[in-house]
């Protein structure tokens, strides 16, 4: 596995080795070892699997307490990946990355515990697969609104979708607080 490094030095972009051949491929996901020693000394508690269709946005999410790390990656599809540092005490709070991952690129994304988290779906449909260093405990979850003006996060959506057409999001992303009305980490 490679490391792929980010503008927010916590965040991390995973490019596994890959064995391409007539039959098919095979790659290595995780390695408890290798990720401790060149990602981060975490354990992981939760497995997640997830599908949405196109125009799907989910997030931007983050549990006050019991704060999740993920290791992200999508197994079907591809989707716009985006993490911001809700962490006062960072030099990146406020800061956001976003990456596009794909079944075919079949990179993974890190994102470490402080950070908000979500993603758009950018083809017919993605299936997700997540492991997460705590529980999901939906007291502490906390939504920060998609399209936060302060944040301008580039979420690729086609030109003739924007701005009449927005993502499709659930009523607690609706609902979401701007980043100067959300709650965040020391």
């Amino acid at each position: 596995m490679k490391i792929i490094e980010t503008s927010i030095k916590d965040i991390k972009i995973i490019q596994p080795q890959v064995f391409d051949d007539e039959r098919g491929f095979f790659l290595e996901s995780y390695r408890e070892n290798w990720f401790r020693d060149n990602v981060a000394n975490v354990s992981f508690v939760q497995d997640n699997h997830s599908k949405s269709s196109y125009g799907i946005l989910r997030g931007l999410h983050y549990q006050i307490q019991q704060p999740q790390g993920k290791l992200v990656r999508v197994i079907s599809g591809e989707a716009y990946d985006v993490a911001v540092d809700m962490r006062q005490s960072s030099s990146t709070f406020g800061q956001w990355e976003g990456i596009l991952l794909s079944a075919e690129n079949k990179r993974q994304l890190w994102v470490p515990p402080g950070f908000a988290h979500g993603f758009y779906v950018t083809s017919k449909s993605a299936e997700f697969v997540y492991k997460c260093t705590d529980y999901y405990a939906p007291e502490y979850e906390k939504s920060l609104l998609w399209n936060d003006t302060k944040l301008n996060i580039q979420w690729p959506i086609p030109a003739s979708e924007s701005p009449q057409l927005s993502p499709q999001l659930s009523a607690k992303d609706k609902a979401g607080l701007s980043f100067k009305d959300s709650e965040y980490f020391s």
